[in-house]
């Protein structure tokens, strides 16, 4: 019999994340590739796709009260028919409906992602929070190994198709979320408690400057996102101008790789409350790495290409577990789970900044170079790692 991270009421949420985000390993094909096809630019695409995480970021900090304050069934709930209408939106709507339809999902993920993740964190041991963190990023990560050859199939056969998968994404999420339960244990009923009479206000933002933590982990993230961003963005896009390379492909192998890693190194990651330089500045290399392979592609081929891909997939498999267990042990208990919905909402405004910023540089210059203006950013945070103060290490 499985345990802790791996028993059955967590491997039934995971089977819920994995159909929540299955949509989005389409659109994220789908909305580019349509977004060009009718005439609209790199700036535009980057806007519209930057919309869905940017809106995440804007409610996420709010989200952990209301659950709180009305549960989680009733919220996972609505959100689940939030999410429901926004898939039908797409399949109505042109681009400016495509819009609305990211805005509609930005709001329903905040919700959803942070009841479970602070479920998990709350509800197991310190030696297994690493493990519950890695594998709901793996479930949220699965789709993308099938969802961008399917949407390259959809839009190569006709969008009517398109039509036929939302809705029954939309219906059997809908299903499963509705019979979901979510309990809390006690210790996690008394923190939630002392965060609900913590009200969350625009000066709760000053935490990621003042807290030397929350600020060294919000900047990697930040940073690393924002390449994230521009990958799931344009590559789409920037496939199609190479002589040899699939973006489904490409997309596959990265979230394939981001699977296979935080399965097989999940034990691997530092959980125990310490900063691990050389850890944290090989992942941030490994990033920068990556951003090179795949800019330099239209001169190296498909194999650099999907080199690129691998090693893309393997910094985010270690970035955001490593960081968000590190900060369940370093923030504050009284405010912990506040803090980690600013540190997420970093994570989000990165990668809406990966299309809102990256968009116009591609317009500006080309994919090659604005990729490799990622390279430099993600070399900028290898320095930023390091760190040698005592607070930090110990």
């Amino acid at each position: 019999m499985f345990s802790g991270a791996m028993s059955w009421p967590f491997l039934r949420l995971y089977v819920l994340v994995l159909l929540y985000f299955s949509a989005n390993a389409i659109l994220n094909v789908i909305i580019p590739l349509q977004g060009e096809s009718l005439g609209a630019s790199n700036t535009t695409i980057g806007v519209v796709m930057g919309a869905y995480l940017f809106t995440t970021m804007f409610f996420r900090p709010w989200a952990g009260q209301m659950i709180e304050r009305h549960g989680p069934i009733k919220v996972l709930r609505i959100i689940l028919i939030i999410n429901g209408v926004a898939l039908l939106l797409y399949t109505i709507t042109g681009l400016g409906g495509y819009l609305i339809a990211r805005m509609l999902q930005g709001v329903s993920t905040a919700f959803f992602s942070m009841a479970l993740q602070v479920g998990i964190i709350d509800a197991l041991p310190d030696k297994e929070r690493s493990q519950g963190i890695s594998l709901y990023s793996l479930f949220s990560y699965i789709p993308g190994i099938i969802g961008p050859l399917l949407a390259i199939g959809i839009w190569q056969e006709g969008m009517n198709y398109f039509t036929v998968i939302m809705v029954a994404i939309a219906v059997i999420t809908g299903f499963v979320g509705y019979s979901a339960k979510i309990e809390k244990s006690e210790q996690a009923s008394v923190t939630n408690e002392s965060n609900e009479r913590k009200a969350v206000t625009f000066r709760s933002y000053s935490q990621l400057v003042k807290n030397p933590f929350l600020f060294k982990c919000s900047v990697l993230m930040l940073v690393a996102s924002i390449v994230f961003g521009a990958i799931t963005t344009f590559i789409p896009l920037y496939a199609m101008q190479l002589e040899s390379g699939n973006a489904g492909i490409y997309l596959m192998l990265q979230a394939a790789t981001v699977v296979v890693a935080r399965f097989t190194l999940k034990s691997k990651i530092p959980s125990d409350g310490k900063w691990h330089s050389t850890f944290m500045m090989g992942t941030m290399l490994l990033l920068t790495i990556a951003s090179l392979c795949v800019g330099l592609s239209a001169i190296g081929g498909a194999i650099v290409f999907y080199i690129g891909a691998i090693l893309m997939g393997v910094a985010q498999a270690l970035l955001y577990p490593t960081l968000t267990t590190y900060l369940s042990f370093v923030l504050p208990r009284s405010s912990r789970n506040m803090l980690l919905g600013l540190f997420i909402a970093m994570a989000d405004l990165g990668v809406s900044l990966g299309g809102v910023i990256m968009g116009p540089l591609a317009d500006l210059f080309s994919y090659p170079l604005m990729y490799i203006i990622c390279a430099v950013l993600g070399l900028l945070m290898v320095g930023f790692a390091y760190e040698r103060r005592k607070e930090f290490v110990e």
